[in-house]
Formats: structure tokens, sequence, C-alpha cells
């Protein structure tokens, strides 16, 4: 067992030295100097597996030194094993085989979340509230969600065994479903908010995230969409040409929508929008937080520099490193590395710094006060917007207007850690007679709920006294139980649509559409030849 991992330390040290040309076939091509670093590295590592005072394997020899130097790069610069590099391969496509449901771990057991409509879950009757007991005969209860997904996963036409637990059967529910394509979309939701406010989401960006986008949006403009929130919090990006295809239909056209810079020559690249699609030219309002990072990035800045649309939420995470992945060919693994840095339209960098790494990761204001957005202005470079507007470097993306969501009650927060609002919402529906998504939770169902809570000692008496009487509190309870139950029988954007209620950033971005007309006309004037009197007025402010 001792050869292939030498042979991957050796491959993995000189495709680290040599990323961006060739790596060549013959390790006696590398230069002396190359050529000494091996050698040295491969003896350390054999009297390290000799020597050492403690049982080691080649493996975690070779890993933990693959780790540590690319560590010594930056943050995002990293080694894939075999295992994760398949798993960001399959995110990255459009579909997949298994059986088509939601699930989750809720008090403790994999739980099915919702199935999608026309799946083989579906049709095979599987509920929200199902609790997954055994997949193949395994087990799952201590087993994570993405090892109990891998498992439901499988090729096309194969069948899994599933054994489920549902509330009112005494025994368990084996059932046989056969695995089919499963559509693996990153639009989460797109419907009519209001009669003509469309609300669009997009969790990641993955092969297929441009024409689904463009769809949703000409769906929604059918629909009667006079204007949009586009919501991009929590997306941590994906790939950079799905980002570019989905800011060229909200830029204008042939705007310039991100520049990469690196070292060499060749990562210099400006990428503009293409004559693909039409822009959005509807007031828009993009929503994000710290949890948008890379691509959505990317696209929240070339609308912000492009005054199209007015950016909403909290400074965005910062992460502008343009990632190359290579192939390795010792063992099915990749190495993504840093290869050049991302900038917006009007020259920002969007990488923020990680000088610390301790900071980058640990010390992030993740809920940015008024205070601290102006902290962040007051020390970053200044660039402007086509049309003269300020907006700032020095890492992320930082909104036009700070709007942070509000703290949910303790109380609250322990209930839902501990799925007391998803378990009351299992067979809700039947017992309170929900018949469509304009159902409301009156006090009787809220007193019901107390009950569980109490009875299942989710909560003692007098926290959830606090917790009820707090109207904010009591407010997000009724409009959670209605998202859990609609989730479950009418489809996740009737749930979502439920929760948007509470949801204090979405509601806010019902105030900047007045300001994201205004600034659709200036743009307008701007791009019209003979509009040179509001150039020069943009430009003075």
């Amino acid at each position: 067992m001792r050869k292939p991992w030498r042979t991957l330390a050796i491959c993995l040290f000189t495709a680290a030295i040599l990323v961006g040309g060739s790596f060549g076939d013959d390790l006696l091509a590398l230069s002396d100097d190359v050529k000494n670093n091996v050698r040295v590295y491969t003896e350390l590592i054999e009297v390290a597996y000799q020597r050492y005072g403690e049982e080691l394997t080649y493996k975690d020899l070779v890993y933990s030194s693959i780790h540590g130097m690319l560590r010594s790069l930056d943050p995002h610069t990293s080694f894939l094993t075999r295992e994760s590099y398949d798993a960001m391969r399959e995110k990255q496509q459009s579909s997949f085989y298994g059986l088509g449901i939601y699930v989750g771990l809720r008090n403790g057991r994999l739980t099915v979340i919702t199935p999608i409509a026309g799946t083989p879950g579906h049709r095979m009757g599987l509920r929200a509230g199902d609790i997954i007991h055994a997949i193949d005969g395994a087990f799952t209860e201590g087993m994570s969600s993405d090892e109990a997904i891998s498992k439901l996963k499988g090729p096309k036409d194969t069948q899994v065994q599933v054994t489920i637990l549902r509330a009112g059967l005494d025994e368990p529910l084996e059932l046989t479903i056969t695995r089919a394509e499963i559509p693996q979309t990153t639009v989460q939701h797109a419907y009519l908010m209001t009669p003509d406010t469309g609300y669009l989401s997009v969790r990641d960006f993955s092969r297929s995230t441009g024409a689904e986008v463009a769809r949703a949006l000409a769906r929604l403009r059918e629909q009667g969409m006079k204007k949009l929130i586009f919501d991009l919090r929590g997306n941590g990006g994906g790939l950079l040409d799905q980002a570019i295809e989905v800011a060229a239909q909200f830029v204008p056209p042939e705007g310039k929508i991100v520049e990469t810079r690196g070292r060499i020559r060749s990562s210099f690249q400006p990428y503009f929008a293409s004559d693909t699609y039409d822009s959005l030219g509807l007031p828009l309002v993009v929503l994000v937080n710290s949890g948008s990072a890379s691509a959505s990035e990317i696209v929240a800045g070339a609308i912000q520099d492009h005054d199209v649309g007015i950016v909403v939420g909290e400074p965005t995470w910062g992460k502008g490193l343009v990632q190359t992945v290579y192939t390795l060919r010792s063992g099915g693994a990749g190495l993504a590395i840093t290869t050049a840095r991302y900038y917006t339209p009007s020259g920002r960098l969007i990488q923020r710094d990680y000088s610390s790494y301790w900071d980058y990761y640990t010390d992030y204001d993740a809920t940015a006060s008024a205070e601290r957005l102006e902290e962040i202005k007051g020390d970053a470079e200044v660039f402007r917007t086509d049309l003269g507007r300020k907006v700032y470097g020095g890492g992320g993306i930082t909104p036009d207007y700070l709007v942070s969501p509000e703290d949910l009650h303790q109380g609250l927060q322990k209930m839902l850690a501990r799925s007391a609002l998803f378990t009351f919402a299992v067979g809700a529906a039947e017992r309170y007679g929900v018949k469509d998504a304009n159902w409301r939770v009156d006090d009787r169902v809220v007193a019901d709920l107390r009950e569980l809570v109490l009875r299942e000692k989710m909560l003692d008496e007098k926290e959830l006294d606090e917790a009820f009487a707090d109207e904010a509190a009591l407010a997000y309870v009724r409009a959670r139980l209605r998202f859990e139950i609609f989730n479950g029988e009418f489809g996740l954007d009737d749930g979502h649509r439920a929760l948007a209620e509470v949801d204090s950033q979405i509601q806010a971005a019902f105030e900047y559409f007045d300001e994201a007309d205004e600034l659709l006309v200036r743009r307008a004037a701007l791009d019209r030849p003979e509009s040179g009197g509001e150039q020069k007025i943009a430009a003075g402010g």
C-alpha cells in the first residue's frame, strides 16, 4: 500500500508547482530544483511513517501535508478527494437519479420535508413528516443527511428499499422505489408575491441556472410582473459562465459583467453581456447577505455598478478568488487552485482581506449594524457606478441600504431547534381542514401547538408564555406554521409566500421600488445618444 500514496504525494507536489501549464508525463523532465525538493518531501514522508511514535498511514501524511501546503496560499485553494470531487461535479450538473424528495434531520431522525410533484417519491405516496427509518436495510439513525442522500441516489431505473415510519401506522411501511431522473433546479422560488411583484430566488449557480432564470422571468412577465425582488441571500456561488448568463438578463446590452485579473497575462479577461437576452427593464431590488458569495457577488455587483437595481440587505461574504479545477491523475482527486481575482465593472475587488485566516472565518460581522456599515464605507475605496453613484471596494458587495434580519425570540429559537412547529404541522392540514393557501392560523391552532410543546417538554411553561407574549414572535409562529403545512400540501412556493410575510428583508424590499424605478429612468436617459445633459447631472450625484 505504500507506493500509491508516495506516487500521489509526488504528483500533487508537482501539480501545485506547475498548475496552469503542462504537468508533463515524466518527472525527470522537471528542473533540478523541483526534483531536489520532491526528494526531500518524499524522504520526509518515509521517515515520518517509519519513526513517528504513533500509528500512521501514508494517506494521513500525504493528505495532511497537502492541506498544510495549500493553506499557505489562500483560503479557497483546496485539495478535493475523489469523493468531494465527484460530489462537486454532480452538484454542477442539471439533474441526477433519485427519488425526488427533500429530506432533513428533525428531532435527530431523517425526515421527509416534502416530496417533489411528479417524482418517484411523490408517486409512491411519501409524505411530509415521514421518517426514513432504513435505506436498503441500513438504519438511518445517526446517519447524516448527506450520507442518506448519497444512498437514495443511484443509477437510472435501479431500485432502492426504503423503510418508513409514519404517524398513525402501527407497523413500518416498506417501499421499493425505482430511481428516475430528478431535475436539479437552482431557482428555488419564482412566483408573484403581489399581483405585480415577482419574487425570484436562486440558491447557487450550476449548469442550468441561466436558462432556469430566463424561463422563470418569462413566466413571471406573462403573469403580470411589473417589478422584481431578486433574492441571492445564502447563495454561495458556483459556475462563472452561469453568473455571466444570469447577469446578462439584467445589465445593459454588451455591458461588462466582471473582469478577472491574475499573475499571468491570460488571466486578465473581461466578460460582457451577450445579446442572447433582453435586459429586464423593470424596477429591481436585489437581496444579499453574508452568505452571498462568489458568483452571486458577481451578479449583484454588476447590477449595482450598472444602476439597473437597488441592492438591499447586508454586506456579502467577499469571495472573489477565481478557482481553476484540475483533475489529478492519481486517485481521481482534484485541485481547485486560485488563478485570478474577480473585479466588478466599476473596478471593485470582490475578495475580502484574508491575511488572518482566523479573522476571515470567525470574525466576520454577519449581522452588520448601521454603524458597521458606515465603518465599512469610511475605510473602503470609493468607486462610481455608471450614473455616478458611490459604491465601495475592499471586499464583497456593500448594499445600497442595510437591512438586517430580526432576531428571533430565544424561546422560539429553541422551539425551531427541537422541530416543534414541523412536528405539529404533520397531519395538521387534515386536522384543521386546510383546503388552500388562504388558510390562516387562529387562536385554537396556537393553543393546540402550546399544548404539544408542553406535553413533549420542548419548552417549559414560563419560556413558552414569554415567547407567545411577544407580538413579533407570535406572528412568526403563525407564519411558520403555515409555511410548514403549505410545503407539504401545496408546494414550496406557497410555503415560502407564507413565511415571506414575516421576513423583514423581503418586506423592506418593497420600500425601494420607487428608487429602483427612478434609476431605470436615469439609466435609459444615459443610454440615449442625445442624453448628454443627463450624463452630466448623474456624474455629479
